[in-house]
Formats: structure tokens, C-alpha cells, sequence
């Protein structure tokens, strides 16, 4: 009966022991596609605001310019916090 029990315990460990490496495997595979996704949407956000830049820049007003740049520059930061907090979350 002990040698059943320990055979049982080793056949449970074992089993255990894949299911921890499937688990690990899937969330590494789930982790990429959100990499990907972080990078598409920095992407897309920097040639957005790289554009309100452009124009402000060819505004005759100082302050049209001025308010622009702010804003694309808030929108830059704000945005880089956010995912730099999403990509430590994917870690």
C-alpha cells in the first residue's frame, strides 16, 4: 500500500509539474500579442501627434502653436506613463 501511495504522490507531482509548464507557456504566448498591440498603438499615437506638431507649427499664431505643442506634448507624457505601466504588467 506505501509503495502505491509513493507511486500515486510521484504520478500526482509529475502531472502537476506539466500543468505548471502549460500554464507558463500560455501565458507567455498571451503576453506577445499585448507587446504588439503597446507598440501598434505608440505608433499610431506618435505620427498623431507628430502631425498636430506640423501644424501647429505652420499656425500664424503664437498661441495657437503654443496650446498645440502643450497638448501634444501632455498627450505624449500621460501616454507614456499608461504604457509603460501595461508593458511592467506583461512582465
Amino acid at each position: 500500500m506505501a509503495a502505491s501511495n509513493t507511486t500515486s504522490r510521484r504520478v500526482l507531482e509529475a502531472t502537476a509539474g506539466r500543468i505548471r509548464e502549460l500554464n507558463e507557456k500560455l501565458i507567455e504566448l498571451g503576453k506577445q500579442p499585448g507587446q504588439n498591440s503597446l507598440d501598434t498603438y505608440e505608433k499610431a499615437l506618435h505620427r498623431l501627434l507628430d502631425f498636430e506638431k506640423t501644424v501647429a507649427s505652420r499656425s500664424e499664431l503664437d498661441r495657437v502653436s503654443a496650446l498645440a505643442n502643450t497638448h501634444a506634448k501632455f498627450v505624449q507624457d500621460l501616454t507614456g506613463f499608461h504604457t509603460k505601466a501595461a508593458r511592467d504588467a506583461l512582465k
